[in-house]
């Protein structure tokens, strides 16, 4: 965690927080030209899907995906292993297996020493051979504020892919990591996250969601995201437009990370969670019961999140059992979908 300066001290954002917020997304895309019609192109930009996916033959299809950001952390590796891990979940988030990535490098190369940016690019190395995959290449640019992440690639049976939507009333909504990095980041730059925080919020972000990839072989598994920027609710708005349902959510049961709801309840909060909810809150309704900071919290913009799983209550048990045997000990039943509006109630 020591560091000769703070790298989060040279950026304005941090993580996926500095996402740009929904409805200004919204805004941007709304003028792009139709896309032509592709037959191979079985998801594109649609229902805002974590990854697109070509079908290249009967038996394969290609995931790919991008993803990159400004320092979260202030260690180096920490801060390439957190982005690498967070750009290859788009590809488990489909349903798929990771097969190599390219990188993405912006560098204020004025402002940081060589052997700095070294330890950028041998952090996201790392959590790649850690999954048995090369870094086959990249691009780099002398930038203003520090920028790493990954292109990532990946395969899965055109049979397999699993999308934002497709959940059905009564299937049960699976979150599988603690919620409250964004706080935790938050935190940190006050100098008021501690030694154990850290820790923990350096192991949430670096724990690859390998997950995703067992979970189209499941039973009753319908859909399936990850949690970053948007934060809980707002990924989980894209399942519920998406597949025209509500959602009700348990807010006694989303599992946090430690320590996190008190610094909540201390008034420690991102930028991006007020964005977020200026975005799409006129779609949430929340309960008299929450806590004062739940709001902060649902809204909160998750760095290299949890996957959010929508199963059937017969195919409940073995997500959950997989979950465990994957090491994702925090994977909670956080909600359930309902015929209702595309709207998410939140008690």
């Amino acid at each position: 965690m020591d560091a000769p300066f703070r790298l989060t001290s040279l950026a304005h954002g941090g993580g996926c927080g500095c996402k740009l917020a929904p409805s200004v997304l919204r805004d941007i895309l709304a003028k792009m030209p139709e896309a032509r019609p592709y037959a191979a192109m079985m998801v594109g930009i649609e229902t805002g899907d974590d990854a697109a996916v070509y079908r290249l033959n009967d038996a394969q299809a290609l995931i790919a995906t991008t993803d990159f950001f400004t320092p979260i952390v202030d260690d180096p590796r920490d801060f390439g292993r957190i982005a690498a891990t967070n750009a290859l979940s788009d590809v488990y988030a489909m349903g798929g297996t990771p097969i190599f990535a390219l990188a993405v490098v912006g560098m204020p190369i004025d402002k940081l020493p060589v052997e700095t940016i070294q330890e950028i690019l041998g952090g996201g190395a790392s959590v790649c051979a850690d999954i048995g995959i090369p870094v086959a290449g990249g691009h780099s640019i002398d930038t203003p504020e520090p920028v790493y992440g990954l292109v990532a690639l990946g395969l899965v049976h055109p049979d397999r892919v699993l999308r934002n939507v497709g959940a059905k009333p009564g299937d049960r909504l699976v979150l599988t990591k603690g919620l409250g990095v964004g706080i935790q980041g938050a935190a940190l730059k006050r100098g008021a996250l501690s030694d154990e925080g850290y820790a923990a919020m350096v192991a949430s972000t670096t724990q690859v969601n390998v997950l995703g990839a067992d979970m189209p072989a499941l039973p009753g598994v319908r859909a399936m995201t990850d949690v970053t920027g948007f934060g809980l609710l707002g990924h989980a708005l894209e399942m519920v437009r998406g597949s025209g349902l509500g959602l009700s959510i348990d807010f006694a049961a989303l599992p946090l990370l430690d320590g996190v709801a008190d610094l909540a309840a201390a008034g420690i909060r991102t930028g991006a969670s007020t964005r977020n909810w200026a975005s799409f809150g006129a779609e949430v309704k929340l309960g008299p019961a929450l806590p004062a900071w739940g709001r902060d919290l649902l809204c909160d913009p998750q760095t290299s999140g949890g996957l959010l799983v929508a199963v059937s209550p017969d195919g409940l048990e073995a997500v959950l059992a997989k979950a465990r045997e994957r090491g994702f000990g925090r994977a909670s039943v956080i909600g359930t979908f309902n015929a209702g509006d595309a709207t998410v109630t939140v008690a």
